[in-house]
């Protein structure tokens, strides 16, 4: 362990004395230690949660959930521009600004998802739930899936309000705080699942209870905590809501609403289309080689997050050749993640049986699929932190959109055609365009910007 972290240091410049740089390493350290845990307690509850509520209802939890986060595009971008905005602010020293864009996107996102709560109440007695995640009445009955449905949904609408208190961590280049309470709210998750194995059998509705409220309780907590200390001069007021700050944010936040739309029918749709055309027990073979391979992810995840902001910051500074020498160490870094992943899939067969058991076989082709998605999205996810951090996403929209308009019906058709692998070589064919249009966009950009210093 001690050696990756003097290799991660080499790699992203650690030491060499700039301040950003030292924040970026305290920040990719500490998550290091905080998001291990949280991946542990991640592997840990997934074998209980199958095993307290078998293949067939956790497929259907898993399936549920992922169409509730379709509504996350309800964020409409404002996430996302709030994010740019107060990094800007922030490089600037305009402090009171800051406080402005926090305090108007709290009360727009507030507003929001306030009617969206009537709306969905209403429709949600029309909908026939049973039939969207092809279950029988005999498995959940309609009353109790749309009381599931009320339950996911309110948890997930408070949530969209409440995490923008990690969207302001990240802004300020602090993302390993917010890991801290959310491997709080993961340990949470294992004790609230240990407990229902000891006191019930099987219960849908009390598994669902617990496990969506947890992460709404602990990012209630987390707001009040930073807003109360360390970030009291950010703190939402109604003094400082200016909805004509709604323009600033939404002029780069639409596009990033945008991106998000395109990225939850890349990523939210596959659960859904498996469970459709294959049943919910289905589901759960793809979920738990998802998580396993989403191990890689989350690593990338960890040393790439500190970036975007960091980004914006030395764009804003004209600083290129620090963002030239941490785009190539990151992209060292993702060589080397590329040889994990091979490793994990020679080896994932062994790892499945003793972590998940008997009860759901993974074959070797998704493996392949799922661990070929994920170093394809790290990849991608370089240069996607670079255009988010200076706005320039103009691209990204067009690819991921356009990714996603393709996707659905590729991999209902190779899903209908091959199996489940055809629905993840879909992804696959979705997400391959930008390994070679990211980087030419990149270097593009960087070319310009480098005339430009040099001709002021």
């Amino acid at each position: 362990m001690n050696k990756l972290f003097l290799l991660l240091k080499t790699l992203l410049g650690f030491g060499a004395g700039h301040e950003r740089t030292k924040k970026a390493q305290k920040n990719i350290i500490s998550s290091f230690v905080l998001k291990g845990l949280s991946i542990a307690l991640g592997l840990i509850s997934m074998p209980l949660t199958i095993h307290y509520l078998e293949p067939e209802k956790y497929g259907i939890y898993i399936t549920l959930s992922s169409l509730i986060a379709w509504f996350s595009f309800f964020d409409i971008g404002f996430g996302g521009g709030l994010r740019n905005r107060f990094a800007e602010a922030l490089a600037q020293g305009n402090h009171q600004l800051a406080r402005i864009y926090v305090s108007t996107t709290y009360a727009i996102l507030t507003l929001i998802v306030g009617a969206l709560m009537i709306i969905f109440l209403i429709s949600n007695y029309f909908v026939n739930w049973n039939s969207i995640l092809n279950v029988s009445q005999e498995v959940v009955s309609g009353a109790e899936l749309k009381l599931l449905a009320i339950i996911t949904f309110t948890a997930f609408s408070m949530s969209l309000v409440l995490r923008l208190i990690t969207t302001i961590l990240s802004a300020d280049q602090r993302p390993a705080l917010a890991s801290i309470f959310d491997l709080v709210g993961k340990a949470l998750s294992v004790l609230l699942i240990f407990i229902l194995i000891k006191v019930s059998q099987g219960s849908l509705l009390y598994f669902t209870l617990s496990q969506s409220f947890t992460s709404t309780i602990i990012l209630l907590f987390s707001s009040f905590w930073f807003f109360k200390g360390k970030y009291k001069k950010y703190r939402p007021s109604i003094r400082f809501i200016e909805f004509a700050r709604a323009r600033d944010l939404l002029s780069l936040g639409i596009k990033f609403f945008i991106i998000t739309i395109a990225n939850i029918l890349l990523y939210q749709t596959n659960n859904i289309i498996i469970s459709q055309l294959f049943g919910p027990a289905q589901v759960a073979p793809y979920s738990v080689a998802f998580a396993y391979y989403g191990v890689l992810t989350m690593i990338f995840a960890t040393i790439i997050t500190p970036f975007w902001s960091a980004f914006t910051e030395a764009w804003v500074k004209k600083e290129i050749l620090w963002i030239k020498n941490i785009m190539r160490n990151l992209k060292i870094i993702w060589i080397i993640l590329f040889f994990v992943a091979v490793i994990m899939v020679l080896v994932s067969q062994w790892i499945f049986k003793i972590w998940i058991g008997d009860q759901i076989h993974v074959a070797y082709s998704m493996s392949i699929l799922v661990s070929a998605w994920a170093l394809i999205n790290a990849f991608n996810s370089i240069y996607n932190h670079f255009l988010n951090g200076i706005g320039k996403v103009n691209l990204q929209i067009i690819l991921s959109f356009g990714g996603a308009i393709i996707n659905v019906p590729l991999a209902i058709y190779l899903g209908k055609t091959i199996g489940i692998e055809g629905i993840l070589i879909s992804n696959v064919i979705c997400a391959f365009p930008g390994l070679i249009v990211y980087p030419y966009h990149y270097r593009r950009i960087i070319k310009e910007k480098t005339k430009s210093i040099a001709i002021l």
